[in-house]
């Protein structure tokens, strides 16, 4: 006989959306149930995504300057080799201590932690293994999963997922990217740097193409120098005997590949939850359909992350779930979706909030945009990091800012102080007056500001 155990909210997935909703519920006094189907909590971000990749982009940004840039720093090294063993090992303890934070933090909260997967036998209650939970509200943060292309199935050794293209035994001879956008690009800088062979085949005529032309154009040649290849307009057509195919128009390609990792996206993953049991229904994306509370169209049952519509980050997915937290418990929660930065973390990183300019030229609407190469920079010049430059995005009348996007080092720390200065509606002035402590590269972006009404004061 199955047990019953009941609570005021069982959150469904434990990444960053589903733990976050879970603490968050419990700090304003809930009584909560975790259900995760993994060992661990933390979910695909701190397993086997987000986490684990940072770890290795960090390990090989070190290999690279030890190998190519302390010389000139005066540093001499002698010879610099690879450990692959101890590079992969350190990236495992910077997830294993990252999962068990979350699970001291759970348990700091009274959080009740079930392991298993949970599946919906109605719109209040789920079986997880023999025991079947309750409650009044369910939400549902089961993530997404990489997408597999039917010609060329995942085998976990040669076709594969980032999810394997974080664990590579030795380095790939000759590794080939399917995919140019934040995963292809960012795993296949890893393996670039570490000695492979890496060659980025995307089938749009851009890579990371939801950022401006002028970024795109600059970001692929610098890390064209640094490596890559990159075959853009291709469709891939499918591999055999260690050679990967493809179409650009009429020529044809090939690629030699003892590895091909496929990276076009991740879907909403939703498999064996027995929504239908619940009555929630998918939109014709496959994504869970909510409304603008993300309440599903049953009742008591709601969803967050990548499940959902908008953008699949795990910042995103945490800001979902604290909001549904405070709306279950009765407070006013709150996101702007439209201010989601989303971030490249190759080196030079990239990074946008709001709209682009490109973007914004297409809807018609009057702009004025500043820019500030990080070329011009002290800290930046100083560092080592002048490549890049920062754009400022403003309304032409009003001079709010509308959006920003930024190539260069730490881009990803420099675009939260313009995400803060869009939250509360500030203008390309107000950022401009702001004081910026002098050496720093976030200096760049006060210049951008004040580019924007033709006042940069180290830039001509």
């Amino acid at each position: 006989m199955s047990s019953v155990s009941s609570f005021d909210l069982i959150v469904i997935g434990a990444g960053p959306g589903g733990y976050v909703c879970a603490f968050r519920a419990a700090q304003l006094g809930l009584k909560v149930a975790l259900v995760e189907k993994r060992a661990t909590l933390g979910g695909t971000c701190l397993n086997v995504g987000c986490i684990p990749s940072k770890a290795l982009l960090a390990s090989s940004e070190h290999y690279v300057f030890a190998k190519q840039h302390a010389a000139e720093h005066g540093v001499k090294l002698g010879s610099v080799e690879l450990d692959l063993a101890t590079l992969l090992k350190k990236k495992d303890a910077v997830v294993t201590k990252l999962v068990g934070g979350v699970a001291q933090l759970a348990k700091a909260r009274k959080i009740t932690v079930v392991t298993g997967a949970a599946s919906f036998v109605s719109a209040n209650t789920v079986s997880v293994g023999d025991q079947q939970l309750t409650a009044k509200n369910i939400v549902i943060a089961t993530g997404s999963t990489p997408v597999e292309l039917p010609f060329m199935k995942f085998d976990g050794q040669t076709i594969v997922s980032s999810d394997h293209a974080i664990n590579f035994p030795s380095v790939p001879k000759k590794l080939v990217v399917v995919g140019g956008g934040v995963i292809g690009v960012e795993l296949g800088s890893v393996w670039a740097r570490l000695g492979a062979d890496v060659t980025v085949v995307e089938f749009l005529p851009k890579i990371i193409a939801t950022y401006d032309d002028d970024i795109i154009r600059n970001f692929t040649r610098i890390i064209q120098k640094q490596g890559l290849k990159i075959e853009v307009g291709a469709k891939v057509t499918g591999y055999a005997n260690g050679i990967l195919t493809a179409e650009r128009g009429t020529e044809k390609l090939s690629f030699p590949a003892d590895k091909v990792l496929v990276a076009v996206g991740r879907r909403p993953f939703t498999d064996s939850l027995g929504l239908d049991k619940a009555g929630v229904q998918l939109d014709e994306k496959k994504r869970i359909k909510v409304d603008a509370h993300l309440k599903t169209t049953a009742p008591g049952v709601w969803a967050i992350g990548d499940v959902v519509a908008g953008p699949m980050l795990a910042h995103k997915a945490e800001e979902d779930g604290v909001a549904v937290a405070e709306w279950i418990a009765g407070k006013h929660g709150h996101i702007n979706w439209d201010l989601v930065p989303g971030v490249v973390y190759t080196d030079p990183e990239v990074a946008s909030v709001g709209l682009g300019e490109d973007q914004a030229k297409a809807a018609g609407i009057a702009i004025n945009v500043g820019k500030f190469n990080f070329a011009a920079n002290g800290r930046a010049i100083a560092a080592d990091a002048t490549d890049g430059y920062v754009k400022i995005i403003a309304d032409a009348k009003t001079d709010k800012i509308l959006g920003a996007q930024i190539l260069g080092r730490n881009a990803g720390e420099l675009i939260s102080e313009i995400v803060t200065h869009m939250e509360y509606g500030g203008s390309a002035e107000d950022l401009a007056r702001t004081i910026h402590a002098h050496p720093t590269m976030s200096e760049a972006v006060k210049e951008a500001a004040l580019a924007v009404s033709k006042s940069a004061l180290h830039a001509l």
